[in-house]
């Protein structure tokens, strides 16, 4: 039997069979199914449940009151605010059963998923986009686009660095404030002119 390489409150559950990446740690009242795969260096807040059908990434932070549930992928560095909500029934009747119906969820690299937001099944959150507190996903995001309101729409582009770019004449190039990494926009579309492979 391998040595527990994570640290867990003593009032968090993990039930046998969860994989579980080193340095991350788990904190109160948490919950983490037999059949999640959890990458190394994670933070999971207080009250947090991760269902079986689950895969979470490398360096992935959920804060408090998040259930990710079956048939959710959080990818690399993804971020989770407060009380963000997943589901994975388009249409749920408590008294018609449709597990066999769950909708797969993608959250790319480095996506921000403000408090409060709610992503609906079926949709795929780009890299490094950026959900407002509250906003509601019910379509695909593109990478590094800026989403709020209710249904979510786009209102700007973000850099990998948490950062609004300004495309002030449309198409063309937009440096991060932050970090001078250089974006460019094209036909409705951002990238990093300097991407790593």
């Amino acid at each position: 039997m391998s040595e527990q390489n994570y640290s867990a409150h003593s009032t968090a559950i993990i039930d046998d069979g969860a994989q579980i990446g080193s340095g991350t740690r788990i904190w109160h009242w948490v919950h983490i199914c037999g059949k999640a795969r959890i990458g190394r260096d994670c933070s999971f807040g207080q009250n947090v449940y991760v269902g079986n059908d689950v895969v979470i990434g490398n360096n992935v932070k959920v804060q408090n009151n998040v259930s990710v549930y079956d048939s959710v992928i959080l990818e690399d560095d993804v971020f989770c605010g407060p009380s963000v909500v997943f589901t994975n029934v388009y249409n749920p009747r408590s008294g018609v059963t449709r597990k066999h119906e769950y909708r797969p969820t993608l959250v790319q690299r480095g996506a921000t998923l403000g408090a409060n937001s709610t992503i609906v099944c079926g949709t795929t959150v780009g890299a490094y986009s950026f959900v407002a507190a509250g906003a509601v996903i019910n379509r695909d995001v593109k990478p590094y686009a800026l989403m709020a309101g209710v249904p979510a729409r786009h209102i700007g582009w973000m850099s990998e660095h948490g950062v609004r770019l300004n495309f002030s004449q449309g198409d063309g190039v937009a440096v991060c404030a932050e970090s001078g990494a250089e974006y460019e926009l094209c036909q409705g579309d951002v990238r990093r002119l300097d991407a790593r492979p």
